[in-house]
């Protein structure tokens, strides 16, 4: 049984950092990686950020490139997500997941193992 359980989240102003983690127990398929999704309201999951369990491969979305920083300490099966210059518009559950990488993201329908999410509100 694979349980993921992100950390973290909650109210920064704008401009301001957040660090997520997720927990990883269980064992996960060998061809797995890690990523991040968030959620707004009214809105689609979207994907942010991925990296391979040996930290070798990293994508991120457009959106957060330059700013957020997904990393892992895979020996405590432990995934964060570093989110500098946090903007209004970061505002979203943030879920943590395990899945197949396609190309440079991991579509939604790929996905194996989610995260329950974490809240990050960012006010103006």
């Amino acid at each position: 049984q694979v349980q993921l359980v992100e950390s973290g989240g909650g109210l920064v102003q704008a401009g301001g950092s957040l660090r997520l983690s997720c927990a990883v127990s269980g064992r996960t398929y060998s061809n797995n990686v890690m990523a991040w999704f968030r959620q707004a309201p009214g809105k689609e999951r979207e994907f942010v950020a991925t990296q391979t369990w040996r930290g070798d491969i990293t994508y991120y979305a457009d959106s957060v490139k330059g700013r957020f920083t997904i990393s892992g300490d895979y020996a405590k099966n432990t995934v964060y997500l570093q989110m500098n210059s946090l903007k209004p518009e970061d505002t979203a559950v943030y879920y943590c997941a395990a899945g197949l990488l396609v190309g440079k993201v991991v579509p939604v329908d790929r996905i194996r193992y989610w995260g329950q999410g974490t809240q990050v509100t960012v006010s103006s």
